[in-house]
């Protein structure tokens, strides 16, 4: 069998190292000047110049995030059931209650209808998430939080550099996180970066992240030590010099397999919007949806072809919320979804090989 094809492989180059030794002989290695430098160069490269706070993860971004803006006990947050579970943790974490709402079937993100249906009395705000890379219909979603007094925010944990309408995801809200985890579409080797359009907010954040300090020892609010530190900043860094080109490879990838994938659907991207193929996810017929082990267990073995389902529960579903909801759209994506590789290492020929696996076991399966 040829190499195999891994679902994800981050992209760590001799850049990386090198910064990586330039932090260590500083001797400056938490917080520090990597980290001012990796906020504003992030700032002015994805989310048009906005502040932007870096925190030690994805989640302590959602989290801090939450808390910043004011939200706890008593508010409830609209969220997306179709996605990974810490978009419901972290609103659970500040006391409030997530609401789930079901997707859309084109985008795999919050469709505005259910959201409208969904919100209550106690609701504070919306948080869609931009899944696999594709924007959210933020312009209908706006208009949904203005309507009723909501806030919106943004989980871009994978949309590094989507755009909806020509705008930066990360600029709509009153913040938005990306994600820097290692199979993101750019890392700092683990981190987060929330990107925050009132001063007061981001503010906030920064105590929230520091123990609730601006000035040693001066604690103004009970805070928590979410730091990243100048060694996974300065990683960051180099990446974001990268991620553009990256993107460019995921796009030209995905529209091979847009053009050449065959029995299963594959991704919409909706007018005006632009994907940036974190995941390039494909949904079998629901009439497959039984075999979907089966179908990933004879790419890997038999075409050396790595997938992942994201994600097979729905969060309203998992032991840690187990609440009931009529989400039709997200149980069908949840039984026939499934992701192939799209990282811009493939060459041209491991794509071949991609797309002859699936529709070789795909057409088995359904035969």
């Amino acid at each position: 069998m040829a190499e195999f094809i891994p679902a994800a492989k981050p992209l760590i180059g001799d850049e990386e190292r090198e910064a990586v030794d330039r932090v260590l002989r500083s001797g400056m290695v938490a917080q520090g000047p990597e980290v001012a430098a990796f906020e504003e160069e992030f700032g002015a490269a994805m989310v048009d110049g906005r502040a932007c706070v870096a925190v030690n993860s994805g989640t302590s971004g959602l989290h801090l995030g939450l808390l910043a803006a004011g939200i706890g006990p008593g508010d409830e947050v609209i969220v997306p059931a179709f996605t990974f579970a810490a978009t419901g943790n972290a609103v659970a974490l500040t006391g409030a209650t997530p609401v789930f709402a079901d997707v859309d079937l084109q985008t795999y993100t919050l469709d505005p209808q259910d959201v409208r249906a969904k919100v209550t009395e106690w609701t504070a705000a919306v948080m869609p998430v931009h899944l696999y890379g594709h924007p959210a219909r933020m312009d209908e979603l706006e208009v949904i939080c203005r309507e009723h007094g909501l806030q919106l925010f943004e989980d871009a944990a994978q949309a590094h550099g989507a755009r909806w309408k020509g705008r930066p995801v990360g600029t709509f809200g009153a913040w938005g996180m990306f994600s820097l985890y290692p199979t993101k579409n750019m890392t700092s080797g683990e981190g987060g970066m929330v990107s925050v359009g009132e001063e007061d907010v981001a503010r906030r954040l920064r105590l929230l992240r520091n123990q609730g300090m601006e000035v040693q020892y001066r604690n103004e609010l009970v805070g928590f030590n979410n730091r990243m530190t100048d060694i996974h900043a300065a990683i960051g860094r180099v990446q974001l010099t990268k991620v553009g080109a990256w993107t460019r490879r995921r796009q030209e990838i995905a529209a091979r397999f847009d053009a050449e994938l065959r029995g299963v659907t594959v991704p919409t991207v909706l007018e005006g919007a632009e994907h940036v193929y974190h995941q390039y996810t494909v949904r079998l017929p629901e009439e497959l949806a039984g075999k979907r082990a089966d179908v990933l267990a004879r790419l890997k073995d038999e075409f050396g072809v790595g997938t992942g389902v994201y994600y097979p529960v729905p969060t309203n579903e998992l032991p840690s919320f187990g609440v009931e909801a009529d989400l039709p759209n997200t149980r069908v994506a949840a039984s026939t979804v499934f992701s192939i590789p799209v990282h811009p290492s493939l060459t041209d020929a491991d794509v071949t090989r991609v797309v002859e696996a699936v529709n070789t076991v795909v057409a088995e399966a359904a035969a």
